[in-house]
This record gives C-alpha cells, structure tokens and sequence, in this order.
C-alpha cells in the first residue's frame, strides 16, 4: 500500500520551483486577502529551508510583515493594488534570475 502526501507536503514541494512560487504569490495577492498572503509567505519560506535560513535582517522584515498583516488585517501595499486595479492595472510577481 502505498503513502499518500498530504496537500500540505506537495504544497510545499511544488512551491521548491521558483516559478511555482511566483504564481502561488500572484494568486494570493489577487485575492487581496492579507491573512492569506501572510500563509502564502510562511509556505514559501517553509519551502526554501524555514525562516532560519534566511539571514536575522530578512528574518526581522518578515516577522514585521507578518505581525503587521495579522494585527492589522491589512497594509498599504493593498491600498496601491486597489488603486491600480481601478486604473486597469495589476501587480506582477516575478522570478529573479542572479
């Protein structure tokens, strides 16, 4: 009998890819929910090795994040993204290739 994965685990995996990543992150902003964003962020970083991997600056910056999209429910990034919808525009998350 073989194992099966959880959502979770292939979640996870698939958000390894870079690509995957971008569009997980593009599709989370388009919801315009900061609480999902906020868990779209945590898989990502899960998904790179967790938060310890990141250095304590980046570390910091996303626990400030976090803290600010939990408490406050919503940031001005949203704000800039209402605006550009409303002027037929979008934002777009992208690969950084070195």
């Amino acid at each position: 009998m073989s194992k099966s994965t959880s959502y979770h685990e292939k979640l996870i995996q698939d958000l390894k890819d870079p690509l995957e990543a971008a569009a997980y992150i593009e599709v989370v902003l388009e919801e315009g929910d900061p609480k999902m964003l906020n868990k779209a962020l945590k898989n990502i970083i899960e998904a790179q090795g967790g938060i310890e991997k990141l250095s304590t600056p980046i570390q910091q910056c996303y626990e400030n994040l976090a803290q600010k999209l939990s408490e406050q429910g919503e940031i001005e990034f949203y704000s800039l993204s209402t605006l550009l919808d409303a002027l037929g525009l979008h934002l777009a998350v992208s690969v950084k290739y070195a």
